[in-house]
Parts: C-alpha cells; structure tokens; sequence
C-alpha cells in the first residue's frame, strides 16, 4: 500500500510532527487526562513549536545503523571467522567495544 506522507516529514521515530502535535493539543483538551499529564502534553508541544524537537541528522542515522549491522555480523553464525574479526576491527575504529568471541 502506498503511502500518503512525504517522508522528509517524519521525524527519525517516523512520526509526522503535525500529527504529534494535534496528540498533544487533543490531551490538553480532553477532561479525561490528569493534570500531570496535560503538563507533559503542554512541555512537550512547546518543544515541538520552539523547535527543539528535532530527528537525528542522516549522518547520526547512518553511523548508528552501521555498528548494528557490524554488531549483528560478529553474532551471525553464517559470517566467516575473518569477517567477525573484521567487524570487530571496523567496531573499534568507530570507537565500539565489540564482545569478544565466546568460542
């Protein structure tokens, strides 16, 4: 199924921030949500007004998806030896402290 939002709308959680914000603007609304919670909902819609609640840059985003996927290759029992120790090795240049094998 096709989607209907453009993506350089979404956060890095993949949530529309007009959608987030209509979610809190409907807490502050509803008489039903306690106090505290309306306190949050109003914090939290200031952050997204100011802001402040921005997605992680591309780059954060990449870096971060690489070491899980160097992660998973050092547990993946189809991954040769030498391409464990080479994710390993790739781990600790990007500052990481691979697990050693356990074997």
């Amino acid at each position: 199924m096709p989607r209907s939002r453009s993506r350089s709308r979404e956060t890095s959680e993949g949530r529309d921030p007009e959608n987030v914000m209509r979610g809190y603007k409907a807490t502050l609304r509803n008489p039903n949500v306690s106090d505290e919670a309306k306190q949050h909902a109003q914090q939290e819609l200031d952050r997204y007004e100011s802001g402040e609640a921005t997605s992680k840059s591309a780059e954060d985003r990449h870096a971060s998806n690489v070491k899980r996927g160097l992660k998973a290759a050092t547990h993946n029992p189809n991954v040769t030896d030498m391409g464990k120790k080479q994710a390993r090795d790739k781990l600790q240049a990007m500052g990481e402290q691979p697990e050693q094998p356990g074997d």
